[in-house]
């Protein structure tokens, strides 16, 4: 396995990224194009758009949902890690991150944590910037 850095962290599966999603897209602007020729009642037309439709929002909320839950994951152990480090709660810091910020700080080493989560408060880095100025990535081969 490669070691994960900024430019290879992202993660695609292939059955819901290039299999589920596209099929399950590729109905509903089918049964969109559909539900506006022949000789159908409305509920007819219709009833095809709301399946496919629901079927598509299906898989992008199942997808939703696992990656809130990690996010959720990836809160604690920075908690955890926090405590860990200093001895303290991460409460206080924790207040002054937003979400993406949380989880880009998770791929930093123990080393570096501290500083960037400092400097990611002080500076209002973006999920990007702290990615990038990562010198010794930690990574995360479980991430959803």
């Amino acid at each position: 396995m490669t070691n994960q850095n900024f430019s290879n962290h992202a993660r695609y599966r292939p059955l819901h990224h290039f299999i589920i999603t596209p099929l399950t897209l590729i109905g509903v602007i089918w049964s969109v194009l559909h539900a506006f020729g022949d000789d159908l009642s409305t509920f007819d037309r219709l009833f095809p758009v709301i399946i496919a439709l629901a079927l598509f929002l299906l898989g992008i909320q199942a997808r939703l949902y696992g990656n809130e839950n990690q996010d959720r994951i990836i809160r604690l152990e920075l908690r955890l890690r926090y405590f860990h480090l200093t001895g303290q709660s991460f409460t206080e810091k924790e207040s002054q991150l937003r979400r993406g910020q949380i989880v880009a700080l998770r791929f930093a080493s123990d080393e570096e944590f501290l500083s960037l989560l400092d400097r990611a408060i002080a500076e209002g880095m973006t999920s990007k910037e702290i990615k990038v100025a990562i010198q010794s990535w930690r990574g995360d081969y479980w991430r959803v």
